[in-house]
């Protein structure tokens, strides 16, 4: 059963039941009232008696007054009906008159005292019954007897069926109102839902994750939907993470497939003509060998950085605190050992930085390394570490304007590039190292010449106390 229906039948449930409640206690309400002024008027009725006790020997002779006492029409009038009955089971009514029920009357008459409040059928008329005891005399000698007073309750029964008709009226009418307002609240109120539901269908159909709900109100149903948004907000994110994450490998082994296959295949000419090696002399097999180590190892290095590049985030338990001063005066060192025809000086200053000290000194390094390919014989590195990071600064021959945009890509070699040795995925290892430690880099050419590579990170000052208190400090060259 669809909600918007189970909604409108409890709410014409709820309102039904109301609705019965206030019209079974109206109907009570009202007949207690119609029978409380009936007994009231047989009650003023009985106290008229007592005040003037009828004649027994008249009545019981069939003479005398049956109005037995006389009440006032504001009292409601002498009752329609009337009886005696006496301890001996005598009885007195006017003539043709119903003649009324004489059991509980007998007993009262024997007491001569007591009282009942009854309602009665005699010949098919329904009567309110009023009974009570009174003392007598019959022929001079004392005797008990009851008082039988009776009104008919036809008109008082009239009005209750019409109330009943009324009542019964108006409580189906009120379960149809409700079950109409109940269906146009649910409307209303589940249309928001209706909304979720198409959106879910649509997102469902075509896949498409940009449609978001419109907020109606700020409710229990509005903060659905803005939960909702939310919800195919981070969806989208993550989709288009993922999408571009895709993209970005997909691009990578298509860019690796194009560079594998030049050293490769360069690789295996090398093998094969030495393989044919008879009519080599020793040294033509020499140099052909000194390639084929050579290729092997800048086919290695490639491997290398593309294993290095095909790493996703740092993983949690990869990430501690790292003296990035320490980690460059390291890779200067080595740097000093790889190429001693290049002159390094470096001022570090000493920072903290959270993250992998084994990625950081892999980007350092790759940032080293292309500042010395780029270095004249006898140039010149500078290296600074302060508090926005590392700065690698060489005095070459700087960078043409049209590839500072594009230095940092995969596989991009720029003019001053093409004729050295290299992947083009040192620098792309920089920005990959960069941005998992939520910094940057950015390429320049430095004033005088040369071209000027900023690593940002976001360092900290260490904590103070002994060692890492040095303000500043420069390694011997």
């Amino acid at each position: 059963m669809a909600l918007r229906r189970r909604v409108g039948i409890a709410a014409a449930g709820a309102v039904g039941v109301a609705v019965l409640l206030a019209v079974v206690v109206s109907y009570f309400v009202v007949r207690n009232q119609l029978y409380g002024q009936i007994d009231s008027e047989l009650r003023a009725q009985e106290a008229a008696v007592i005040d003037n006790p009828p004649r027994l020997n008249d009545l019981l002779n069939g003479f005398g007054d049956y109005g037995l006492g006389s009440v006032g029409p504001n009292q409601g009038g002498p009752a329609q009906y009337a009886q005696l009955v006496t301890a001996s089971g005598q009885f007195a009514h006017p003539p043709g008159a119903l003649r009324l029920p004489t059991g509980p009357a007998q007993g009262i008459a024997r007491a001569g005292s007591g009282q009942a409040l009854e309602t009665v059928s005699v010949q098919g008329a329904d009567l309110r019954m009023l009974i009570f005891g009174a003392q007598g005399y019959v022929n001079g000698q004392p005797t008990s007897y009851a008082v039988e007073l009776a009104r008919p309750l036809g008109p008082v029964n009239s009005i209750l069926d019409n109330l009943r008709l009324i009542l019964a009226l108006v409580l189906l009418g009120g379960i149809a109102l409700a079950m109409l307002l109940g269906r146009l609240a649910a409307d209303r109120v589940l249309s928001p839902l209706a909304e979720v539901t198409a959106t879910a269908e649509l997102i469902a159909a075509t896949d498409d994750l940009s449609a978001r709900l419109r907020v109606h109100a700020d409710d229990e149903v509005g903060q659905l939907a803005s939960r909702f948004n939310a919800m195919l907000e981070r969806l989208q994110s993550s989709r288009e993470q993922v999408d571009a994450s895709v993209k970005a490998q997909r691009q990578l082994v298509a860019d690796a497939s194009h560079e594998l296959r030049t050293p490769v295949t360069s690789l295996r000419t090398n093998v094969e003509l030495l393989l044919e090696s008879d009519h080599l002399d020793a040294q033509e097999r020499r140099r052909m060998l000194a390639d084929v180590v050579e290729q092997s190892e800048e086919l290695t290095a490639l491997v290398g950085d593309l294993i290095e590049l095909a790493r996703g985030e740092l993983p949690a338990d990869a990430v501690e605190d790292v003296r990035l001063d320490h980690v460059v005066e390291e890779a200067v060192a080595r740097a000093r050992r790889n190429f001693p025809g290049v002159r390094f000086q470096a001022l570090l200053a000493p920072v903290l930085l959270s993250g992998s000290p084994e990625r950081l000194s892999r980007a350092i390094n790759n940032l080293l390394d292309n500042a010395a390919r780029h270095s004249p014989d006898g140039g010149l590195v500078e290296v600074l570490v302060d508090d926005q990071g590392v700065r690698v600064r060489d005095h070459g021959g700087g960078i043409d304007e049209r590839d500072l945009p594009f230095i940092f890509d995969r596989f991009y070699r720029g003019a001053n590039s093409r004729g050295r040795q290299g992947s083009g995925l040192g620098l792309a290892i920089v920005r990959q190292v960069a941005e998992q430690h939520g910094g940057s880099v950015h390429a320049a050419n430095a004033e005088g010449g040369g071209a000027l590579l900023t690593l940002s990170l976001p360092v900290s000052a260490p904590a103070p106390g002994g060692e890492q208190e040095w303000p500043l400090r420069t390694p011997l060259f």
